[in-house]
């Protein structure tokens, strides 16, 4: 089962156990000036569901606007009580994640960002190739690669976390995820990297680099 397909099914337990945890009415109140009943829920099952999809929903990134929301609510349900209201808050913002995941937005958006500052990355060692700092700029070329390789094969559900580059190569390459012209370049970056983080400066000329960045630039534009 792939990592898409087991993200999918947790949001959908825990879209069910939100209402598992509306149904366990605990103690009943009147709104005495609208009339309206509100009650309390099990505190130990909205906490054991409420850290569940804390967890879930930082696997899209801590700074998410999904895992901020729902934090904010959940926090809230901590200080003022474990109120049906607070529940149907924080339900709310789990299914606006689940939405906004199966429909793709979440990770466009990322791998916009993503694409975005590695270009930067790129700008910044072009220019430093330019004026003549060829050490420099390979070190922001290699970088910007080894990030753009990892994040590509992260998406495609290729586990290359702490993985040394020519792993992340050989997996990108069995899975059949780069081809082509592209396939033929990525074989030399591996060595041209280790040059570059490994200070073996004398084996890099300006046209490597270039080459790395060159790689770099049109990658982000096929992949990102």
């Amino acid at each position: 089962m792939g990592m898409g397909t087991l993200m999918k099914q947790r949001f959908e337990e825990l879209e069910k156990k939100a209402d598992a945890v509306l149904a366990s009415k605990v103690e009943s109140f009147k709104d005495t000036t609208t009339g309206r009943m509100f009650y309390k829920v099990d505190s130990a099952g909205f906490n054991a569901w409420g850290t569940s999809v804390l967890s879930l929903l930082k696997t899209l990134g801590e700074d998410n606007i999904y895992y901020e929301q729902f934090r904010k609510h959940f926090e809230n349900a901590q200080l003022h009580g474990m109120y049906n209201s607070v529940v149907e808050n924080c339900k709310a913002v789990l299914q606006a994640a689940k939405e906004d995941y199966e429909g793709g937005y979440i990770f466009r958006l990322e791998q916009s960002l993503s694409g975005e500052i590695l270009g930067d990355f790129c700008a910044l060692a072009k220019a430093a190739l330019r004026d003549g700092s060829k050490d420099v700029a390979a070190v922001l070329a290699c970088a910007a690669l080894e990030d753009a390789l990892k994040r590509y094969a992260r998406r495609n559900g290729l586990e290359v976390d702490d993985k040394e580059m020519q792993t992340v190569v050989s997996a990108l390459k069995s899975k059949s995820l780069v081809a082509g012209a592209q396939k033929q370049l990525l074989d030399t970056m591996p060595k041209l990297r280790d040059y570059a983080m490994h200070a073996n400066w004398d084996k890099l000329t300006s046209a490597d680099v270039g080459s790395i960045v060159g790689f770099v630039e049109q990658f982000l534009l096929s992949h990102f």
